[in-house]
């Protein structure tokens, strides 16, 4: 019954939010959404031009000086705000945004304290920190084996294209693994095959039980980046009988980079239309890729995540990776992988350029043996 319940409630929720979004005009200037030390303290702020952070909060309490303008209790942190963005607080950031617009306050030199210049603040992750993050393995044709000869890679290819089947989906670890614009990925202790994967992370904006491809952009809030940092060297011979230990491979902290901020879907588009993302580290590129490399869609890797467990406001969808990652050979024709003073540069057209640098760990103290030891221990 209670289940019922909250479905039925949710459907009138979604249609009334759909009703809501129709008649909201839309702002005088489109807007990102970040989380931002300011004071230090992590702050949801407002982007604009990408350069100037508003601060959410005292804008708010700014607008509400004026007695035109009811008063809207503010977000807690960006899942609370994804979470009512539909409800209520999307007319209000509009309207902050309009206001400034009109008081010829973003160009001014003398600005408002809540307004801030974004170089000048640390950028956080922007959501702190998602439910869930679940990552598509191989959904771009590109990236279908690439460490097979040109022969082998194209076979797989073909066998692909005819035979997609469903997607496949990884859970990825959240607080501990990720980590926001600025913050270096650390490579483990002993490992020596760290990987990178530049994604399209989709943010979910409504909670979705088996929804459809066809209504998949409905229960969608926004998109940034994320990297998908990888470890290749697997795990020691011995004991449990697996060729592939995803924790081991997805699962290091400062292996879920994502920003720089979040790109509200009415400012962003369709990415099955528009999608470029591209990265490259120390200034070479490894990375280029568009929405038509993708196996599965967007919409469809919602589907399928769906249908399996319910998702909610401010979990992330990210869409896999394209050819290009260090493991593979087809692009460069050797392996390479990061090392500690590189830097990664990950750009996604219409959202930004998140830039992570690396570092190594240091040794840790002596334990019990049980930690994960080197690669050169186990492998040439």
């Amino acid at each position: 019954m209670r289940l019922v319940f909250a479905l039925t409630f949710g459907a009138l929720m979604l249609q009334a939010a759909a009703t809501a979004a129709q008649e909201l005009p839309p702002p005088a200037e489109p807007f990102k959404l970040g989380t931002f030390a300011i004071r230090g303290t992590p702050t949801v702020g407002i982007v604009l031009r990408d350069s100037l952070v508003v601060e959410l909060d005292a804008a708010n309490a700014a607008l509400e000086l004026d007695p035109a303008y009811p008063r809207v209790p503010m977000p807690e942190d960006m899942l609370d705000l994804i979470g009512r963005y539909e409800y209520g607080l999307k007319r209000r950031l509009y309207e902050i945004v309009d206001d400034l617009a009109a008081d010829g306050a973003l160009g001014a030199d003398s600005r408002p304290e809540y307004l801030h210049d974004a170089d000048d603040l640390r950028t956080l992750p922007p959501i702190m920190y998602p439910g869930k993050i679940m990552n598509a393995a191989v959904n771009f044709y590109t990236h279908v084996n690439e460490t097979g000869t040109p022969e082998e890679i194209a076979e797989a290819r073909r066998q692909r294209r005819e035979n997609r089947g469903v997607p496949y989906l990884f859970l990825k670890p959240s607080r501990g693994a990720v980590i926001g614009h600025g913050e270096p990925v650390v490579i483990p202790y002993g490992r020596d095959r760290t990987d990178w994967e530049v994604e399209l992370a989709t943010v979910i904006g409504r909670t979705a039980k088996y929804v459809s491809a066809e209504d998949a952009q409905d229960y969608i809030f926004g998109y940034m980046i994320s990297l998908d940092i990888s470890d290749r060297g697997g795990r020691p011979p011995g004991g449990a009988p697996f060729d592939i230990d995803w924790f081991v491979g997805k699962g290091h902290d400062t292996f879920a980079p994502m920003g720089p901020w979040i790109v509200p879907k009415e400012f962003y588009g369709d990415p099955m239309q528009k999608l470029r993302q591209t990265l490259s580290v120390d200034g070479e590129q490894m990375q280029e890729a568009r929405a038509g490399d993708m196996i599965h869609s967007l919409y469809e890797l919602i589907e399928y995540a769906s249908s399996i467990i319910t998702l909610f406001p401010g979990d992330v969808i990210n869409n896999g990776t394209s050819g290009g990652v260090g493991m593979g050979t087809a692009v460069r024709g050797e392996q390479r992988f990061l090392q500690p003073g590189e830097r990664i540069v990950a750009t996604i057209d219409g959202i930004g350029t998140l830039e992570i640098p690396v570092v190594a760990e240091e040794a840790p103290p002596p334990a019990t043996g049980a930690r994960l030891p080197p690669v050169s221990t186990y492998r040439d």
